[in-house]
């Protein structure tokens, strides 16, 4: 059984937190959500990944704030956001329909990192959200292939109703390993940003987030809807990425009959966004143009 302890605190965690002054709380759903909201213009939507939080558009927000309200929330069990009993892609996603209810926001452009862009790609196809451009960040829309898709979720369930192993996660995430963590991703960022995943490790809830997410997430679904959908869809794929690689993304363009852009940058990997937020934002702005979504 996790503590409230065990959860971080944004006056402790959070004290120093990347763009703090954009930071409020907002109850919607029965949860609540540690948001961040910058900028004027047409809304833009962040959804970061597993394991991570708003942290991971420190750099990034900040660039396309000088053209959209950026509304970035941290995923229900990571950062500040509360958990949910059974984050499934389902789950999340209607949860994250309800906040945006709430806010009474209905955005233009949405973008996604690995597994967020995953819960945008649902919303679409269920009607709950109709931007003019979806934008996956190294998108995790492909099922694990063969057996991994079978032992990677269930390796994760057995550890997620472990109440131990988040436990042992915090107390092993030194800052050695943190940094072997996000280097096996094929990415390499800067001490601040090591630090700050650092700081998230540590705190074992959000720990438990992370993989009660990974325990529950199935694509096979989204997978097969895949084809129903009509957003416009640029994929920017880091060409290091060891976590999702590049082939999903061409092989998710080559399904989709060619539509989708596919923007690679080269010598990146996984957490491209924070490696090269000028070329990441550069690439977003670009293509909301191109599809009139910046007026």
């Amino acid at each position: 059984m996790l503590l409230s302890d065990d959860r971080p605190v944004f006056d402790r965690e959070g004290r120093d937190w990347p763009n703090r002054a954009a930071s409020r709380f907002v109850t919607a759903g029965g949860l609540t959500w540690h948001l961040q909201e910058a900028g004027e213009g047409p809304t833009l939507l962040l959804l970061h990944g597993t394991g991570a939080a708003t942290h991971s558009w420190r750099r990034l927000m900040p660039l396309l704030a000088r053209d959209f309200r950026v509304l970035a929330p941290d995923l229900p069990g990571h950062g500040f956001t509360d958990p949910l009993p059974t984050p499934s892609l389902p789950r999340i996603a209607r949860a994250l329909a309800g906040l945006l209810g709430s806010l009474g926001a209905a955005p233009r452009v949405v973008v996604g990192h690995s597994a967020g862009a995953a819960i945008l790609v649902r919303l679409c196809l269920d009607g709950a959200l109709a931007p003019r451009l979806l934008v996956g960040l190294n998108a995790a829309l492909k099922p694990f292939p063969g057996m991994a898709g079978l032992i990677f979720p269930a390796m994760a369930r057995v550890l997620f109703l472990n109440p131990v192993t988040p436990r042992v996660f915090a107390w092993s995430a030194d800052r050695r390993s943190v940094e072997r963590l996000i280097r096996g991703t094929g990415s390499t960022i800067d001490r601040p940003g090591l630090d700050l995943y650092r700081r998230l490790f540590r705190k074992p809830a959000h720990i438990a987030g992370a993989l009660g997410m990974m325990a529950n997430w199935d694509l096979t679904g989204l997978d097969r809807d895949l084809p129903r959908l009509a957003v416009p869809l640029l994929l920017v794929v880091g060409a290091e990425d060891r976590t999702i690689v590049p082939e999903v993304s061409f092989g998710v363009a080559d399904r989709l009959g060619g539509r989708p852009r596919v923007e690679l940058l080269r010598g990146l990997g996984h957490l491209a966004h924070e490696e090269r937020p000028e070329a990441v934002a550069a690439l977003i702005t670009a293509a909301a143009r191109r599809e009139g979504a910046l007026d």
